[in-house]
Order: C-alpha cells, then structure tokens, then sequence
C-alpha cells in the first residue's frame, strides 16, 4: 500500500516489524526482498512521485569549499524512488581487491569480501535492469572483438565492461509492486526527524516522523534501516543525540568522517596506430539490449605492484570547451550548456568564454553539419524519445586519437567530512556541513596507475599514451568531488574503535539499527556504487528475514 502521511491522524503510533528510511535503490531493494516472507514492512519517504522544490530544500547546506564540492541538494532527489530519478545507469560491480585490506592505502579492508557478496549482485542486476551478471567482454561478445587490435598486457586489462540501466527509476518501476505488497506500507511526505534510543543506548525504541505542515507520527519497529544517501545518513545519526551525546554510534567521533567520492577527469592524449577499426570505440549493445561499454584497468598484481589504488580510463573525445578540436556535435552541446542536466553542464562552464570562443564553436557546427544532424537526430530517437537511453555522448571515431576519462579510487581521509550546523531546516533538522577533502595520495596514486599504462600501450607497439605529470592534480580536481557518490560517512568494520557498523551494516551497539548505504563503504574502489549498493541491502534483508526467523521469500514475490 502506498499513502501520505497526511492520512495518518497526528501523533499516531506505527507498529510495523521493519521500518526502512528511504525509497531509492537500497530502501526499494530491502523491501522487495523482504515482502513475502511474513514480515510487516514500512517505508518512510521525505517526498512523494514528483520533485517538491520545498521537501528538495531539506538538502540545503554549506559547502567548504565550493570549487571542490557540489550544494548537498545537487545529484540527491528527495522523492520516491531517491535518487535513481536522476542516475545515469552504470553498474559495474566492485573488484576483489576493492574488499582487501591494502598495506599502502591505510583504512582499507572490507569486514566482507566479494564472495560475500557474489550471491546478491545477480539480483541487484536484475532489479536495476542492467541485464545478465556478465562483466567480461570476452565472454559477452566473444574474444575475436578486442578494445584495441594486437594489444598485449600482463598488466592491462581492457575486456573488463560496465552495464547501464535504463536508466530505471526504482519509484516509477516498482510502484505497482510496492503498491499491492499486502505487507508493505510506503509512506510517502514523511520524514524521520530522528532515531530515539532507550536508556541505555542500545536499542532504537522509536523513530519520530514529521511532515512539512506540521504532522507528527511514531514509528515503533524491531528492526530500522537507514536507506539515505551517505550525506543523509551521517546527518540523521548525529542528530539523534538525545541519548548519546555525540550521536548515535558517534562514540570515537566517526560518523561523518572518510567522506569520499571519486577522483575523476579528462586527460592524457591516447594515439592507436592504424585504421579506426583498430579501436572498438563506444557502446556495444549485449545480445538481451543492453548497452555496455569497455574500460581499461590495471590487474589487481599490476595495483599491488604499483602500490596504486583501483582505477579505471575510458575512452573519451577532445575537450568540448576548446572550439579547436572543430567538431559540430562538441561545439552544439557547449552552447546547450546551460539547458543540459547539472552534472554534464557543470563540466562544460570550465572557465570564462569570450564572444570570440562561441562564434568558433558557431562555426564549427556550420563547417561540420552532416555529423551535427546525424547526433541530433541519434539522441532524439536513442536517448530522448527511448525507453531504454543511449547512456551518453559517443563521437565517431575519426583519426585514432583519445583523451582519458579516469575514473579512480579516493584513499579514505578522517579529515574529509561531513558535520551539522547550528542552522536548522524547517522541520528542525540541523543542516550539514560538508568537507570534502582529497590528499597527494590520491593523485599519486592514479599518476602512479597512468605511468603503467603509458609503459604498456609504449611496449604494445600499437600506440602511444602521454599525459602531463605537471598537470595531472589540475585536470583531477578541476571539477572537484565526482557526481553523487557520497561514501564512508558510516564505515563497515569489526571494530566499534574504527568504525560505525559491523558486517552485517549493523550500528555497533544499537541491536536493531542498520545501515543500507554506500555511507558504510570503507573505501570507494572503483565503480559506481548503486550495484553494490543494491547487492549489499539484499545480503542486509536476507540477514535481517533470518535473524527474525521469517521463511524464504515466497516464489511469486522473488525480485
């Protein structure tokens, strides 16, 4: 059942078995695991289906350093669905080595491992609609189709793909299916203003819930999960301070530190000799339609010999902002800058443009119409008009020559943070503040990952990749913090001295409150984090079904 809080009388009581906060990719993804087996489930959302500029307000906070790092209500929908409204779809699980504890990234070391995981990340695929669990491009489409013809490497890999969604919005997708659950209840406009313990701190008696026209409600459950965003999640265990002074699971002063995300950027100049056909450049479509697209990686003993955090380079086209790489597509989306979402549009307003730079790229679109009209026509029909979109901007292969777009692992950093404000929202909620911060490491350690690639494409003989060393921590940090993935604030770990939660996702010392969010990963690796999310609140629903010793789900409710 689905319903607004606006119909439930003010301060009503809600008793329910589990009550999970959030409806994105890990609350959606909980529940359906859990509906069937005899449990009564509730879901709280702060919005409802469209986006409300005043629930989107409760985001607002600062930002230290505003060159570095997005406003909190950018890349984050407060909706039902979360923010799977607005990904892009790119799912690509963690590595193994992504888990290990690395001597020479210090707070690595997963409590789980990729086994651990392996059972539910079939099932994370499917529910993201990112097809089969297949990531090898050798298996999918078959070794005679290589990223580059000839390229040999005991240390690259380049037949390692990502998958992309629909992108599916789990609100709108699985609305139908939350609705009928006769053992789900999604409350939707309703927001949890805090997570009330017992006297002494280890069990969560009660959450409060408030609407923004002033409802207020209880929720009682034997089991809680937080299934906010990493930023959210640190807020609202700080918040909750009424019985732990310094917030719940706050005792050594961890929730809101390690804040990562990604270090990303355009850089380098790749050269492949020969034909274009040398190089399968784009997207490929897998034989159930779904597209995929190769990356180029270091193996996991090339990163250990390296001593270099987990990275991944994929192919990319000139920099749109320089009107001298004379291409009409480039030229026409810097233009449309301002009418494309915030993400792309922020990456195309690098620096100041004078009258002279837009009549250039005014007159490459004129000089290149033919390829113009073939991209305007491909996005309407593949990405604005489809159901299942052309995940992003892919130009023709022309001349062999490609920057990179990195995509690399932040080291975990206690001073990069998340903290609350004196300022309070409107519904009495303290506002954040956040800090994200990134250390030398970090780009030492991709400078350390493009050293070994630029030693292999140059040994290779099918081709040359150099990059600016000078340059390397400017093109890394041009932009800042990548997109919204907002990591760590709540980190897994065996210890209550080093961390928030324990394997399971539960709060150390709170026996009936979990956290279902990247906020709990130990470090970022280096993939997108929705698929192991999603896998990860699919092992935590299992785990909590046992623990209350419900039956397995029943077949007609399997995901």
């Amino acid at each position: 059942m689905i319903k607004n809080i606006s119909s439930i009388p003010s301060e009503s009581i809600i008793h329910t078995d589990i009550c999970i906060i959030g409806t994105g990719a890990a609350g959606t993804a909980a529940a359906l695991s859990m509906t069937g087996r005899g449990l009564n489930i509730t879901l709280l959302e702060s919005g409802t289906d469209k986006l409300d500029k005043n629930t989107q307000a409760l985001y607002a906070g600062t930002v230290v350093d505003e060159r570095l790092h997005s406003p909190p209500d950018k890349y984050r929908h407060r909706r039902f669905g979360g923010s799977t409204a607005i990904w892009g779809g790119r799912c690509m699980p963690f590595d193994p080595i992504d888990f290990e504890k690395r001597d020479y990234i210090p707070g690595s070391g997963w409590p789980v491992n990729y086994q651990d995981l392996a059972p539910y990340f079939p099932k994370a695929n499917q529910l993201l609609e990112a097809g089969e669990y297949r990531y090898d491009a050798d298996d999918v489409f078959g070794m005679d189709k290589p990223l580059f013809k000839g390229f040999r490497s005991n240390n690259i890999l380049t037949n390692n793909m990502e998958r992309f969604s629909c992108p599916t919005n789990v609100g709108s997708r699985y609305r139908r299916r939350l609705e009928l659950a006769e053992d789900i209840d999604v409350i939707l406009g309703a927001n949890c203003t805090g997570i009330r313990l017992d006297a002494t701190g280890t069990h969560a008696t009660h959450l409060d819930v408030a609407s923004l026209n002033g409802k207020k409600v209880k929720v009682t459950a034997k089991e809680v999960i937080i299934a906010t965003g990493g930023i959210e999640a640190a807020r609202l265990l700080l918040a909750s301070n009424d019985v732990c002074e310094t917030g719940i699971g706050n005792k050594n002063d961890l929730v809101g530190r390690f804040y990562q995300c990604h270090i990303a950027g355009n850089l380098g100049k790749l050269t492949i000799f020969g034909p274009t056909s040398n190089v399968r450049h784009g997207y490929e479509v897998s034989a159930e339609g779904i597209y995929c697209r190769r990356r180029i990686s270091l193996t996991e003993e090339a990163q250990r010999k390296a001593q270099a955090g987990n990275m991944v380079a994929r192919l990319h086209f000139p920099k749109i902002v320089d009107p001298s790489h004379k291409i009409g597509v480039l030229s026409g989306l810097f233009l449309a800058k301002n009418f494309i979402s915030y993400e792309y549009g922020k990456r195309l307003k690098d620096g100041h443009a004078s009258l002279t730079t837009y009549l250039k790229h005014f007159k490459n679109i004129i000089l290149d119409p033919i390829d113009t009209v073939k991209f305007l026509y491909h996005w309407l029909t593949k990405r604005t008009l489809a159901k299942r979109k052309f995940p992003s901007v892919i130009l023709r292969n022309k001349i062999n020559q490609f920057t990179l777009e990195i995509h690399g692992e932040q080291y975990p950093n206690p001073n990069s943070r998340i903290s609350l404000l004196d300022e309070k929202d409107t519904l009495g909620m303290p506002k954040t503040k956040i800090d994200w911060q990134y250390m030398p490491q970090d780009i030492e350690s991709i400078r350390r990952s493009l050293n070994v690639l630029s030693e292999e494409f140059s040994k290779s003989g099918i081709g040359t990749f150099e990059f600016d060393t000078e340059q390397l921590e400017v093109d890394l940090t041009r932009f800042g913090a990548y997109g919204g993935h907002h990591i760590g604030t709540t980190r897994m770990g065996t210890d209550p001295e080093s961390s928030v939660v324990d394997a399971n996702c539960k709060v150390h010392h709170v026996d009936n409150l979990y956290i279902a969010s990247s906020a709990v990963f130990p470090t970022s690796g280096q993939a997108n984090p929705t698929l192991t999310i999603t896998a990860l609140s699919l092992r935590l629903a299992d785990h909590i079904a046992q623990k209350l010793n419900a039956p397995q789900q029943s077949n007609h409710s399997r995901i």
